[in-house]
């Protein structure tokens, strides 16, 4: 069996309980703020560790407090954390969130150790064909890049999501496998809808062999070349959304590298993404491979 390896970014989410998310121009008392560990890519190791996947996370904090407390929640659910650099001359990344009593959220993005995070910070990376890669687009683009070349050359398996959309860089195209997009994601990049036939050809466009589009609570869309599989959404009472399509992609990683078939791994995927909408905060409500086949998997929730 190989690992799954996260490459990119890591943060501390401080996150706001509002009744409203905030206008231009208010002012609004939080009903309570807490702290966790966040980051799209320590997000997605946090979820394959969780669900028994032997998971490496490679990226950049800082010498601080929230590096500290990054690193903690990392070790926890079981990720190697070797590939990390700490960094003396910026502050771990943090993200500012705000969620309403609808579990609609806001986020505001400071990356600080993870804007250092550079090409030659992958050059004690050791990468096998059985290892699945994800990536996002929050680290340098030019990070990104090198990083999907490298586990494209060494054979491993590219998931590439493409989150935030504004930060994609159409090059790494070249080197994914899988390419995750949300629906509004799916737009930006190629401006279609998520009927069959768009999503058809948004696969052909874009020129990856498998494209998945998340669709919230309406499950997923995928196109394997010219085949179309529909996941079904899961019916939960949703708490806070932040870090779901992270555990998406996080489950559906630790499913491929743990040898389940494709479309096993994604609808495994789409469940634990379920399951993470009901607990607040983004890695601690990740849930372990017992608590999947337990609670989501079973018919009375789908």
């Amino acid at each position: 069996m190989g690992s799954v390896v996260a490459i990119g970014s890591a943060n501390v989410d401080v996150i706001f309980r509002v009744s409203h998310l905030v206008a231009a121009g208010e002012t609004l008392h939080a009903r309570d703020v807490s702290e966790a560990a966040g980051g799209k890519s320590a997000n997605q190791a946090a979820a394959e560790a969780r669900l028994g996947a032997p998971a490496r996370f490679v990226g950049c904090v800082g010498d601080d407090d929230h590096g500290r407390l990054a690193l903690r929640a990392l070790g926890d659910a079981g990720v190697d954390t070797a590939g990390v650099r700490i960094r003396t001359d910026a502050p771990t990344g943090s993200a500012f969130i705000c969620v309403d009593d609808a579990s609609e959220n806001t986020i505001v993005l400071s990356t600080g150790a993870n804007d250092l995070f550079s090409p030659d910070d992958l050059d004690d990376l050791v990468l096998s064909p059985t290892d699945v890669v994800t990536l996002c687009c929050e680290p340098p683009a030019a990070l990104v890049a090198e990083a999907a070349r490298r586990a494209h050359d060494a054979s491993a398996t590219v998931i590439m999501n493409a989150s935030p959309v504004a930060g994609f860089d159409p090059q790494t195209l070249q080197w994914t496998d899988i390419l995750v997009v949300n629906a509004a994601e799916l737009a930006a990049l190629v401006g279609g809808g998520t009927a069959d036939d768009e999503v058809r050809a948004a696969r052909s466009r874009l020129g990856v062999s498998t494209l998945v589009v998340t669709l919230g609570a309406a499950g997923a869309v995928i196109a394997r070349t010219d085949v179309i599989t529909r996941i079904p959404g899961h019916r939960v009472e949703a708490v806070d959304t932040t870090g779901c399509g992270d555990a998406f992609l996080g489950a559906l990683a630790a499913g491929l590298v743990t040898g389940h078939a494709f479309e096993d791994a994604a609808r495994r995927a789409n469940a634990a993404a379920a399951l993470a909408a009901t607990a607040p905060g983004a890695q601690p409500s990740y849930p372990t491979a017992p608590q999947l086949e337990r609670d989501a998997m079973s018919s009375s929730r789908v």
